[in-house]
């Protein structure tokens, strides 16, 4: 195993809780934020944090040891190597984004059924057919007091009526700082943040670029084209990329590279938050762009039918659009534009709301093992 970045001592009554987040090598998606906020909230608990390479230059704590073990193409059989060594060593483990394949490796890994309060899989949403929720069961049955972790109620009931026991409803937390002043902040950009993904419309972003273009339209819009994780994109990811790179808007600013926290926090005041999510994808599936965007008072332009949806209904601090055309975008931008002032209050009292929400039911519970 690699040696951590800190090697202080520590005082014996701290119990000892193991991070995996096998995809952390930079500040790219949110895994940086939401680590970072487990590391914050963590005061009592000795963190060590498993990520791939370069995690060890990330922004953590002094008193957090980090660990830059996970190579992509050795990803699998490392993260089965650190199950084995710490699940049958007694440790406690937290894995901050699991999915079906970690919950595979931690059963084999395992090998006889845990102890309850050893193993904690933080699910942010589990797409459910037939051969998934029998996966589930099959799971359930062999390891029964794994506690899961999960953002939303329907997700926490999956895995309950799958069989398993543990299981916590723990929304996503918040990771943004808030913003330091709600003095007024008037409309400045349109702004697409985050990876530039299919299932978050980026191709719907393009058609818009194009189409503010053709209007001879002069809105400034921010779009950010990084990738989500190891610098990959699609094809057809690909193939938006150079549509928007042929569009030449004069209101277009790209940009490339995953942000530190401050510089990607600096995009948000003075922006409207598009966020074209696939409908079916984001159904019931936590956002943390619209977490970002409400907490630095940016309104959010989101997709009917999702939680970005709720979450903004329910502040009054965008608009939801059945369509997300672009006339049907212009047309919700210029509404938020008229009352910006309203919305952006309305933006900030969401994000205040949304940090009632923290680690808290997590940390009573490992605390209550120690």
């Amino acid at each position: 195993m690699c040696a951590s970045r800190n090697g202080k001592s520590r005082r014996q009554n701290e119990m000892q809780v193991h991070v995996i987040e096998p995809t952390l090598e930079d500040y790219s998606g949110h895994c940086f934020g939401l680590v970072r906020s487990f590391c914050d909230a963590s005061g009592g608990l000795r963190v060590t944090v498993w990520g791939g390479r370069g995690s060890e230059q990330l922004d953590f704590p002094q008193a957090v040891d980090v660990n830059p073990l996970f190579r992509r193409r050795l990803r699998i059989p490392q993260l089965f190597a650190l199950f084995l060594r710490l699940l049958r060593g007694g440790s406690r483990v937290v894995v901050m984004t699991a999915r079906r394949g970690d919950l595979l490796l931690a059963r084999l890994a395992a090998g006889s059924a845990l102890p309850p309060g050893r193993l904690f899989l933080y699910f942010h949403w589990y797409r459910s057919t037939p051969r998934r929720l029998a996966f589930l069961r099959r799971a359930a049955q062999r390891q029964p007091a794994i506690t899961i972790l999960a953002t939303t109620q329907s997700v926490a009931d999956t895995f309950s009526h799958a069989g398993f026991r543990d299981v916590l409803l723990l929304p996503y937390p918040l990771t943004a700082r808030p913003a330091a002043t709600a003095d007024a902040q008037p409309f400045t950009h349109l702004l697409y943040a985050g990876a530039a993904r299919q299932d978050k419309g980026f191709g719907k972003v393009v058609a818009l670029v194009e189409h503010l273009r053709e209007r001879g339209e002069n809105w400034p819009i921010s779009v950010q084209i990084s990738a989500d994780h190891y610098g990959k994109y699609d094809e057809q990811t690909l193939a938006d990329i150079a549509r928007l790179e042929r569009c030449a808007y004069s209101g277009l600013q790209m940009i490339r590279s995953a942000l530190s926290p401050s510089d990607y926090s600096a995009l948000f005041p003075g922006g409207i938050c598009l966020q074209p999510y696939d409908r079916s994808e984001f159904r019931d599936r936590a956002s943390g762009v619209t977490m970002d965007a409400l907490v630095h008072g940016c309104p959010v332009i989101a997709p009917s039918g999702t939680w970005i949806a709720d979450i903004v209904t329910r502040s009054r601090a965008g608009v939801v659009l059945e369509k997300f055309d672009p006339d049907s975008i212009i047309i919700a931008a210029r509404r938020v534009i008229d009352d910006y002032a309203v919305y952006r209050k309305n933006a900030l009292a969401g994000g205040a709301a949304l940090r009632e929400r923290s680690w808290e039911p997590l940390l009573a519970l490992l605390r209550a093992l120690s």
